[in-house]
């Protein structure tokens, strides 16, 4: 498990509460996911908390699925669900499934019909919406209500053995038609879905609704702390009702909520991005603009960056907005210290430097990692013919641009200071070559002393250049002018660019700064000895500044 432990925070102080009271011996949470879909960052945010708890108190955490809806459920999303809490850090004490306590569960359902606290209701689906009332006005008794203890029992076995066709009947809770809180309105807790479940088969055809299994879920595993998003602060009465009511656990867990995680720039419904997905506006859930753990991965996000965003954010009981630029800059300060910088040249523009000796290469040395020192130092070549950066150079130079124009004099890093004598084009107006000199007595590291120049660019020697293809990610949503967010046309530019020989070596998942450019990846599925795809992680430098 990730040594990290989270700081301490309201849920914490519950929980310090309950041991402190004796309600608890122990610690035990649990991380319930569906498996409808891949997870995103948001579920970062639970995974850190659960797990984190659990090992600050010296407790467990159960990875239990939620598989109580067979129609929406795949095995896909349950590997990719592994696989993100495993490379989160975390390891689980158990992995349960709801499906297992099916059994349990309908035991429970009986139990309250027999208590007469819950009922087979014949009405559709609208007609119970139709008849649950308004946030100021009281429900309406369904006719089925005031049934027998005997006739439900024998109706929900109906129901059990398939008697009835999907939405026929439905089990209702028998609680408080005028209650304030319209959760408590007679809520179903079970209906007929006639389809196979991916770990019980045919053996039901009658499933949990979510708010009757949770509870079960949690008291069956002995969870003592039920950590929940804000959406279910108004179920939680239900949840307490379920577990007092069928009566099966004298120490029943506690519900607490906290605030979900939402981002700038991004849209975090599972809904959502499963539309992008199946629609192909995006390359599947580890598109890397997708707010998925899988696809922050594939972008190159680490696993610490991502555990120190959910950290900074913390735990609150109000909904807030959080700035993208938070979660990159913890990733931005992550790589700072790890990763070594390449020379990389996007839009490259050939450099002729006609006094140097056509046939002669020599190698200088530039550093692996100016922020740490003892990462040392690499040798690149140097020739007569080399590429630049096209924004290194503009031929009709703005305000204050010190890079590269004809007549003006740079330093190409590691190397000498180089001028632009002349720009050479092709036919259709565009630029061939840029014919430069150099300066012999400029070399870096030789400890010259004199003129000074106040741009310093690199460079690519053109004989040894490793083509390579550029993927600059953006943000995958923008705001339009009447402040909605809508897909950005341009969350993908791809370029195609030249790097220096080392980066040939480059193995899929490896990381590197692109010197001036930012931090970048090697894709994972696009990489392979003879094609280098890289994408960009997160610029160099933000406007971001965080509190």
């Amino acid at each position: 498990m990730s040594e990290q432990v989270i700081a301490n925070n309201f849920i914490h102080a519950f929980i310090d509460e309950d041991l402190q009271e004796g309600v608890y011996d122990k610690v035990a949470t649990r991380f319930p996911p569906e498996p409808n879909g891949y997870l995103h960052v948001g579920h970062a945010k639970s995974i850190c908390l659960n797990f984190g708890t659990a090992k600050k108190y010296n407790g467990t955490c159960n990875l239990r699925y939620d598989d109580t809806n067979p129609v929406k459920e795949d095995l896909e999303y349950v590997n990719a669900i592994e696989a993100d809490i495993k490379w989160l850090g975390f390891t689980w004490e158990n992995k349960l499934w709801a499906s297992d306590y099916f059994g349990t569960m309908y035991e429970a359902a009986v139990e309250l019909i027999k208590k007469g606290l819950a009922y087979v209701d014949d009405l559709s689906a609208e007609e119970i919406k139709a008849h649950r009332g308004t946030l100021t006005e009281p429900g309406k008794e369904s006719p089925c209500r005031n049934r027998s203890v005997e006739e439900n029992l024998a109706l929900f076995t109906e129901m059990k053995e398939g008697k009835y066709g999907d939405g026929e009947k439905v089990l209702r809770a028998k609680i408080d038609m005028s209650s304030p809180n319209m959760n408590m309105r007679d809520p179903v807790i079970y209906r007929i879905v006639h389809a196979t479940h991916h770990n019980t088969g045919d053996d039901w055809c009658i499933y949990p609704m979510y708010d009757f299994a949770h509870p079960i879920e949690d008291a069956i595993e002995g969870i003592t702390h039920s950590i929940c998003t804000m959406e279910f602060e108004d179920h939680r009465p239900l949840y307490d009702w379920v577990l007092r009511e069928v009566g099966f656990w004298p120490n029943p867990p506690r519900q607490i909520e906290f605030a979900r995680l939402n981002l700038t720039n991004t849209v975090m419904s599972k809904r959502y991005l499963k539309a992008l997905v199946d629609d192909a506006v995006v390359d599947g859930w580890d598109d890397p603009r997708m707010p998925t753990i899988a696809g922050l991965r594939r972008r190159g996000y680490t696993p610490e960056a991502i555990r120190d965003f959910c950290d900074r954010v913390g735990v609150a009981k109000a909904n807030s907005l959080v700035d993208m630029g938070l979660l990159e800059h913890c990733v931005r300060e992550d790589l700072q210290s790890r990763v070594e910088s390449r020379n990389v040249v996007e839009d490259p523009i050939k450099v002729v430097i006609t006094n140097y000796p056509e046939e002669e290469t020599e190698m200088v040395t530039v550093e692996n990692n100016k922020n740490v020192p003892e990462m040392g130092e690499r040798k690149i070549p140097f020739s007569r013919e080399l590429y630049i950066d096209g924004a290194d150079f503009m031929e009709v130079p703005a305000k204050k641009y010190f890079r590269l124009f004809p007549g003006n004099e740079v330093r190409f890093k590691g190397a000498y200071f180089i001028k632009c004598e002349d720009v050479v084009k092709n036919d259709d107006g565009s630029i061939k070559e840029l014919l430069c000199t150099y300066d012999p007595e400029t070399k870096s590291g030789e400890g010259f002393e004199g003129r000074k120049v106040k741009g310093t660019i690199h460079f690519v020697d053109a004989k040894t250049a490793v083509p390579v293809t550029i993927r600059n990610y953006s943000y995958l949503m923008i705001q339009n002018e009447e402040g909605e967010n809508v897909l950005n046309p341009e969350s993908l530019v791809e370029k195609k660019g030249f790097a220096e020989p080392l980066l040939a070596e480059a193995k899929p998942g490896e990381r590197f700064q692109f010197f001036r450019h930012g931090y970048y990846i090697a894709d994972e599925k696009l990489c392979t000895n003879e094609t280098l795809v890289f994408n960009r992680i997160v610029d160099l430098k933000s406007g971001y500044k965080p509190e």
